[in-house]
């Protein structure tokens, strides 16, 4: 198996001849014999096991050090593990699984059948990793650049760059400039989404292929494969409708408090009453809780916010996580093993290496190893964070006595759901006064209001962009959107229903998608839709198991060993049940219901409502007429000469809190 050091990962391609060829059937006559396949899964499980931990080395490898070198070990892992998975496919098939009586056989049959992008043709394959590496590459090492005087008293300029962690993501979330932030802003989608255009229309051709290979009509129908349900985009429509009024309340409150801000830019804003997509503290307006001091509805009440005590009281990486396992643990659930705290990247490292920031979770597959990748800032949005991604390893001990075919979420938003919904309990005010990390305080209405204001800026807010992402892409699998309207229809998507419109002109030489880091590195992105309704369900059920009388917003499921139980019952399952029988044994229910994530917010709604009633809620679907171009653009505008230097800023500590332009 590999090491970063250069170790081949596999030595020739040994483990493809492990005795499990079926010479004793043909192609026209099938293998019915129930326990035969049931032998023959027995000897696949160490070997799948072997295969995949080889394969998810390689990649961590290649994720925590950029080099070409462990891209191509990586792309060997890969290539030798899609060459293991069509010789199993081909055995499997030899088998009449299909007329099984067992349903577990069968499913597990099915699964394996399943291969994804492996069944590509070996070519093909190299040239999918070549491509999506590449793609990953342009987006993990981007940054933007500037002149700056050298110093006050001498002549010259130098060259000042800023990656997005932490850099661009600080001045981002933090500068309230407007033509600043249009520079990050179109900065970024020039030196990301731009420059992948050519390539990812490229890799769309390879993931059709690979679906039809596998039974889809397209790689879209392959995706929502895995939700097990017909009517799966019917259902997510249903449930967008569902929360679309409260959305279009919280909407029409930030777009009026951010015009009382920007007033000297008033006229920059759409007239059909878009918010400018640069505005709201985040790349690409998926969340607004870093503009909570421009719309917190009650400025002289307190505000949730826990960055400066942490940074006060020398919090680092490893204590938020040892908090986020104390946490698990309270519930009576796994402590985080040696190999996670031994071999995790919790911070960005300092040895000169290029990584892939964007946090994940890593499941090595040999039931010990399970590691986070995450460049750990020390925040409060990064307490919860580190909270959500260890809820992804917690899962991933729950169900690691499945066979390795089975350890999956039940479906892919459980997985991002069980990180979320631990979060809800972590970041009310009650859960930080019992760490010690706020002074108890008497309740009022104006300070839930500024709590539920500041989760609605998380979790309202990013519901219609969590479920516009893969529309469009499913739109663009199915051949109904092609290069030549790639970034037009994605716009027209953004406008439409998240009522957000570009700050400057767009055309179709931009690919705006694609400066998201689930496009370049082709992650379904519906789950996180799927996974903010039913964390709210996931929530109520769970407090409700432990004891919790009262507001939803206020329960905190710490120390109750009889939601930890709930939770082992229904994650211990991973895939081998529909998922609609692991909601059931955690919910009660078994469909997926945006009421619980109404309850939640029903007080600010209500507030919302009476806020607004002189307002017009909504907006035009259409983006404004200057919002694309057929030709490039307009130019970048250059950045006012009297900016501070923003190295410094976005160096600072104290920065977050503080900086207001002059």
């Amino acid at each position: 198996m590999a090491s970063c050091r250069g170790v081949s990962v596999f030595t020739g391609f040994q483990l493809l001849v492990f005795g499990l060829l079926l010479n004793d059937a043909t192609p026209t006559e099938k293998i019915k014999n129930e326990t035969e396949a049931i032998r023959w899964l027995h000897d696949l499980e160490p070997k799948l096991s072997e295969v995949y931990t080889a394969a998810s080395l390689a990649a961590w490898n290649y994720n925590v050090n950029l080099t070409e070198h462990n891209n191509q070990l990586q792309i060997e892992a890969s290539l030798a593990s899609s060459r293991f998975q069509k010789e199993f496919h081909r055995n499997a098939s030899l088998f009449d699984w299909k007329t099984f009586k067992d349903p577990d056989l069968v499913r597990k049959f099915k699964k394996l059948t399943d291969i994804g992008w492996a069944a590509l043709p070996d070519e093909d394959i190299k040239r999918y990793n070549a491509l999506k590496n590449k793609m990953g590459q342009i987006y993990s090492l981007a940054e933007i650049c500037e002149k700056r005087p050298k110093t006050a008293t001498n002549t010259g300029t130098e060259k000042i760059c800023y990656s997005q962690n932490p850099d661009l993501t600080r001045i981002a979330a933090t500068s309230r400039d407007w033509d600043e932030q249009i520079w990050v802003w179109r900065g970024w989608r020039d030196e990301t989404g731009k420059k992948t255009k050519q390539d990812y229309a490229e890799i769309v051709k390879l993931l059709n292929s690979a679906a039809k290979l596998n039974g889809f009509n397209d790689n879209g129908d392959y995706w929502r494969s895995s939700y097990e349900m017909e009517n799966f985009e019917d259902v997510c429509e249903k449930l967008w409708n569902q929360v679309k009024p409260l959305y279009e309340q919280l909407h029409c409150y930030v777009r009026r408090k951010l015009m009382s801000h920007y007033q000297t830019n008033a006229n920059d804003f759409p007239k059909g009453r878009h918010i400018p997509a640069h505005l709201t503290g985040n790349f690409w307006a998926q969340t607004w809780n870093n503009i909570l001091d421009l719309v917190t509805p009650f400025p002289n009440s307190s505000v949730l916010d826990i960055t400066d005590i942490l940074r006060n009281r020398g919090f680092n990486a490893e204590r938020m996580f040892r908090e986020a396992d104390s946490f698990f643990q309270s519930l009576g659930l796994h402590p985080m093993p040696d190999e996670f705290w031994n071999h995790s990247m919790l911070e960005k490292p300092t040895d000169g290496r290029n990584v892939v920031c964007h946090a994940s979770a890593w499941d090595f597959y040999n039931g010990r190893d399970f590691r986070i990748k995450q460049c750990t800032d020390i925040t409060g949005e990064y307490f919860v964070t580190t909270h959500h991604e260890m809820g992804h390893v917690q899962y991933y001990l729950l169900y690691r006595h499945q066979p390795v075919v089975y350890r999956k979420g039940a479906n892919p938003g459980f997985h991002e759901a069980i990180g979320d919904v631990i979060a809800l309990s972590v970041n009310t005010p009650e859960h930080m006064s019992t760490l010690g990390l706020l002074k108890r305080t008497v309740d009022n209405q104006e300070s839930e209001m500024n709590f539920l204001m500041k989760q609605a800026l998380e979790k309202v807010a990013f519901l219609p962009f969590g479920y516009l992402v893969d529309r469009w892409r499913w739109e663009v699998f199915d051949g109904r959107v092609t290069p030549e309207n790639y970034n037009k229809y994605y716009w027209k998507l953004r406008c439409k229903l998240q009522g957000v419109s570009p700050p400057v002109p767009r055309s179709e030489e931009d690919f705006d998608a694609g400066a998201k880091f689930h496009i370049p590195h082709n992650t379904p992105y519906i789950r996180y839709f799927v996974s903010y309704i039913i964390q709210f369900q996931f929530h109520k059920a769970l407090c409700s198991a432990a004891g919790h009388s009262g507001p939803l917003h206020k329960c905190d499921i710490y120390r109750s060993k009889a939601a930890g139980d709930k939770l082992r019952e229904s994650l211990g399952l991973g895939s081998s049940k529909p998922w609609t029988e692991a909601m059931e044994k955690l919910t009660g229910g078994s469909q997926m219901d945006a009421s619980a994530l109404l309850e939640y917010f029903h007080p600010l709604h209500e507030w919302l409502k009476r806020e607004n009633k002189d307002d017009t809620v909504g907006w035009e679907e259409n983006c404004p007429p200057e919002a694309f171009v057929s030709g490039g653009g307009s130019p970048p505008p250059p950045l006012l000469p009297l900016l501070p230097s923003l190295t410094a800023i976005a160096l600072s500590h104290a920065f977050a809190n503080r900086f207001i332009r002059q």
